[in-house]
């Protein structure tokens, strides 16, 4: 199970975002984020939403230790425009998303 203090160390680390950059975008101070990443203090709702947003990720990902996939937020909005359409719509897009994944898959296998 992954930490908060991991997560935001991983996704500070891979958008190339050093502590103090991130404490200023957020308000804090760098020891702050220090304390965060080693999981020795644990960043209050606010500022959990902060780094979220700074990051393009949901709160869930960064809460939460069991989950696995990142989605950003245009994932998430995109996810959240399906989910009101008429079934029968759904039923071609995902028609659609699944042959491409196909393709997708049967592509990376035979590379």
């Amino acid at each position: 199970m992954t930490k908060i203090g991991d997560r935001i160390a991983y996704l500070r680390k891979s958008k190339g975002v050093s502590q103090t950059d991130l404490a200023k975008s957020i308000n804090a101070s760098r020891e702050a984020i220090g304390k965060y990443e080693r999981n020795e203090a644990m960043p209050s709702v606010e500022t959990a939403k902060k780094i979220a947003d700074i990051f393009e990720v949901t709160l869930d990902y960064l809460v939460d230790e069991t989950a696995a996939a990142t989605f950003d937020k245009q994932t998430v909005k995109r996810i959240q425009d399906i989910e009101i359409l008429n079934s029968d719509d759904k039923n071609h897009l995902f028609a659609l998303m699944d042959a491409f994944l196909r393709d997708a898959k049967a592509k990376a296998a035979y590379s």
